[in-house]
């Protein structure tokens, strides 16, 4: 989903609704505006922005806990990155392909998923980040240890790399987000239905007419920044680079 055009879509919604209800008043005859009407109608709508609060708040939990997760991810991706160098290095010079490897690896993924453009067309589970892993893993079986020092680091090694590989298939399944469109389609329809209310009561004047485009713009905001955090690798709310940049850095040191 793109968020911008979601958020164009619920300020259509909810402005042209308003806008609606603004006409629709001037075409109702007096009975369907007498305070009795407007006590049932404010009842009904009071209902509808309760349950849109709700279903509101549980669409910011859960676009933040999607974003989170992610970005905890990338964060123990890095940590382990450094700790299988580290490990790497104690083994001995023989484990300078291994970390070269490494390197690679890590270079990569840095490169497909922040390019120096910023015109990203892959994800974690490009080719070239696969391609770069295997070779990694590889080069790590291929080590002879000659002592039982060695084995440990070997084996540890094996493991921490294991790990990095555990670490991103759960990113790449985590980047299906966590909003399901049935919870955005609800909430659009009582947003819009609720916007009706209020222009349909709303006197016909630019204060009010104002107000309600400015509440309207509120709301499509909103939704555009929860489905933006939603999806942590596209629009204004991205995951950070910064933790495999700095691993990266502490490479081969």
């Amino acid at each position: 989903m793109d968020s911008l055009i979601i958020g164009g879509i619920v300020f259509g919604c909810t402005f042209g609704g308003a806008l609606g209800g603004i006409l629709l008043r001037g075409l109702l005859p007096d009975p369907h505006l007498s305070p009795e009407t407007k006590d049932v109608v404010k009842l009904g709508t009071g209902l509808i922005a309760t349950m849109s609060a709700l279903v509101l708040g549980l669409l910011i939990a859960s676009a933040k806990s999607s974003y989170d997760a992610q970005r905890n991810g990338f964060q123990q991706m890095a940590i382990n990155v450094i700790v299988l160098d580290r490990s790497l290095g104690r083994y001995g010079p023989e484990a300078k392909e291994a970390r070269a490897a490494l390197r690679n690896a890590v270079s990569a993924t840095i490169d497909t998923l922040w390019p120096a453009g910023g015109s990203r067309t892959s994800h974690l589970d490009a080719p070239e980040i696969t391609q770069a892993g295997t070779a990694l893993y590889n080069a790590i079986q291929k080590l002879a240890p000659e002592n039982d020092f060695q084995k440990l680091i070997q084996s540890q090694a094996l493991q921490t790399g294991t790990d990095l590989g555990k670490t991103r298939w759960l990113i790449i399944q985590q980047q299906e987000g966590g909003i399901p469109v049935a919870f955005l389609v609800v909430l659009v329809f009582w947003l819009a239905v609720l916007f009706i209310s209020f222009g349909l009561f709303s006197p016909r004047n630019g204060t009010a007419i104002t107000a309600l485009f400015i509440c309207a713009v509120s709301v499509a905001g909103a939704i555009f920044l929860i489905v933006d955090l939603d999806q942590s690798f596209e629009g204004l709310i991205q995951v950070s680079s910064t933790p495999l940049r700095n691993a990266l850095l502490q490479l081969g040191q």
